[in-house]
């Protein structure tokens, strides 16, 4: 294996001198440190929701906040097998030499696993809006948590990406 800092090794893309089997393990670790703070995140989450119907205030929701829970239950759900199943494909991929597969796959796994996990955030700010104050005011609170996190989470990143980089070599 060549060092990542050996002069035989063109720079890449992003200037760092690096294999292509040195960038796919970077990736891989850097998905690794992502899917941590996600995972833990909608786990917490879900098991908040998974709670609720075992407290003493379930039974004075009404039919739509119900249906609301419900719906947030399923996406939480879902969220949670999006988030997990980079760990599962890794294992089934385990010294089969498809890191680049197992890398693209995790990579649009997260993507959509954000997806819905902005859309749980803020369903359960609805839900605990509505249930606390009222309807009108629980869709702009959700309205305006999924508004942040669309643009903190997808559009920031985006616009970022597409300004020069000040960290970029001079080539």
């Amino acid at each position: 294996m060549t060092p990542a800092g050996n002069n035989d090794v063109p720079v890449g893309p992003d200037g760092r001198r690096e294999t292509a089997t040195e960038r796919l393990d970077r990736n891989w670790n850097e998905i690794l440190q992502e899917l941590r703070v996600t995972q833990t995140g909608i786990q917490i989450l879900t098991g908040f929701l998974l709670t609720v119907p075992f407290s003493a205030r379930f039974e004075d929701l009404d039919a739509n906040h119900r249906t609301i829970y419900l719906g947030l239950v399923i996406l939480a759900a879902t969220t949670t097998a999006l988030l997990v199943a980079p760990v599962s494909l890794h294992r089934q991929l385990f010294r089969r030499r498809a890191k680049s597969a197992l890398v693209t796959a995790a990579d649009r796994l997260m993507r959509v696993g954000l997806v819905f996990l902005a859309l749980t955030v803020s369903g359960v700010v609805l839900l605990v809006f509505d249930v606390v104050v009222d309807l009108p005011f629980a869709i702009a609170a959700a309205g305006a948590i999924l508004t942040l996190l669309v643009l903190a989470w997808f559009v920031l990143p985006i616009a970022m990406g597409r300004r020069p980089r000040e960290d970029a070599p001079v080539r």
